[in-house]
């Protein structure tokens, strides 16, 4: 059976909202590296709306020679949205209505780990309906103050942690695996 892998950006305060504007200080070679063994450890990205939006916006012109663009565009992209009717990014596939039995179908099918970046409205759902196999929150040693927190709003879980990593930048991976009753 397939897992759904949570891999997100996180401040020290909680912070997921917009990584764009405050990561990038901190990116490195080790951070490239292990974003690149993630993404080709899976096969398929399952995103909420306002992610799948930004990343089909900007993903569909993005070429490199590792080839990180290439396999993104490759990607099928599963989006669970209440409102989009069309969906343009190449390959991608809408998930309408009953979302959790329509993951639950994917986890089922052969296949690679399927990645969720960002998505937080998702994340939370996903984690209420206990969807979710494996966290990575990659943590970055700033602290925002304000914006949207990754878990707003989510039940209460226990976590079993699987993985520390501390990069040079700073930035601290941990990856936790859910505990299943």
């Amino acid at each position: 059976m397939r897992k759904i892998v949570v891999s997100e950006f996180v401040t020290l305060d909680g912070v997921a909202e917009e990584p764009g504007k405050w990561s990038f200080p901190f990116w490195s070679e080790e951070i490239s590296k292990f974003k690149f063994d993630e993404l080709f450890s899976s096969d398929a990205l399952l995103l909420g709306r306002v992610t799948y939006q930004g990343f089909a916006a900007a993903w569909p012109s993005m070429t490199d020679d590792a080839g990180y663009a290439k396999r993104m565009n490759g990607f099928p992209k599963h989006v669970v949205s209440r409102t989009l009717e069309k969906l343009e990014w190449n390959n991608s596939h809408l998930i309408k209505g009953n979302f959790e039995k329509e993951v639950s179908k994917l986890k089922q099918l052969p296949g690679q780990d399927i990645l969720v970046f960002g998505s937080g409205q998702l994340v939370n759902e996903l984690m209420q309906h206990d969807l979710v196999d494996e966290y990575r929150f990659l943590v970055y040693p700033i602290i925002l103050g304000n914006g949207k927190r990754l878990f707003s709003g989510a039940n209460k879980a226990t976590l079993k942690l699987a993985e520390t990593k501390t990069f040079s930048s700073g930035v601290v991976l941990l990856r936790y695996q859910t505990s299943r009753k």
